[in-house]
């Protein structure tokens, strides 16, 4: 036999039979091999392999502990034996290929320090942390449940905020061919800003709401800007929802409300700059009486289209 070998038997003590204790005189031995049952699991080392490092092990195998034998002359050790043969690898490089699962390097460090075996515990508890920051989550969005939750959120919020309904189910009539790719493209699209802006825009999601697909944008605690996504196509039999992807308009108001980050009232000429056209704003001006910084833009994309003039069965 060459190598250390790792037998796959279960190992039953016969009926009546009880292990015997007995002083394990590992010196004598040197490099021959002992045959070790544990939990079930039988391996064959050598007494230089165990008492390498100062662990449990050594201390078993170098006769300052007694060790229970059965009459096979089998040492017996009360632990799973899943991990043993990775335990005795290390013992014999100081290394080794760790498992990929986060459960099973739990499993192995729970040996490990049953075993004392210091080095590595560490190696471990190290590849746990890096596993640990690799799946961290970038961001975490809110889903909201109710109204109050939402004025909550945006009322306490430090930081600009961006919020995407979309509710699938709430439709009355059939949806167009393409609008399920521009929902999910609205919702991939949200993703994707929230990953960049995390640090600056809170993103929240709404999925109870009446819309299909709407975006809105609050600063300073108040509504901004509102795109909506949706649109109804007046066809010959019946009345179809399509919805909408206004990638350029989603992202001009995700950079226009990066204004309100700081605590103060942005510049009038920059809100001017990012609303409705100047002749426009000074006529609503005189003729509603508040200021332009009120103002919420609503834009529906194409909210009635127009006559779909396709023949029957196309």
């Amino acid at each position: 036999m060459s190598g250390d070998t790792c037998l796959t038997t279960t190992l039953c003590p016969a009926a009546g039979s009880k292990p015997k204790t007995c002083s394990f005189k590992g010196g004598s031995l040197g490099n021959k091999y002992v045959r070790l049952n544990v939990g079930g699991s039988l391996y064959y080392t050598t007494v230089q392999v165990l008492t390498r490092h100062d662990t449990m092990l050594k201390a078993m195998f170098s006769g300052r502990m007694e060790v229970l034998t059965d009459k096979e002359g089998w040492i017996l050790i009360d632990r799973c034996g899943k991990h043993f043969g990775t335990i005795l690898n290390y013992l014999r490089d100081d290394t080794i290929a760790l498992p990929k699962h986060r459960q099973e390097i739990k499993e192995l460090m729970a040996e490990a320090k049953y075993y004392l075996i210091q080095g590595l515990v560490d190696m471990c508890q190290a590849a746990l942390q890096d596993k640990k920051e690799l799946y961290e989550p970038v961001c975490s969005i809110p889903i909201i449940t109710s109204p109050k939750e939402e004025e909550r959120l945006i009322e306490s919020s430090m930081k600009p905020v961006v919020k995407l309904l979309y509710n699938r189910s709430n439709n009355k009539y059939s949806y167009t061919s393409n609008s399920d790719d521009n929902l999910l493209k609205n919702i991939e699209l949200f993703d994707k800003l929230s990953l960049r802006f995390n640090g600056r825009v809170l993103f929240i999601k709404d999925v109870i709401g009446d819309e299909i697909c709407c975006w809105s944008f609050y600063g300073q605690g108040r509504k901004l800007a509102e795109v909506c996504c949706t649109s109804i196509v007046y066809a010959t039999e019946k009345k179809q929802t399509k919805v909408e992807f206004p990638e350029a308009r989603i992202y001009e108001e995700t950079l226009n409300v990066l204004l309100y980050e700081t605590p103060r009232v942005p510049d009038n000429s920059l809100l001017e700059a990012t609303s409705r056209s100047r002749s426009q704003a000074s006529h609503s001006e005189d003729d509603e009486g508040f200021e332009l910084r009120d103002r919420v833009r609503r834009i529906h994309v194409k909210r009635y289209s127009t006559y779909d003039d396709r023949q029957l069965g196309h």
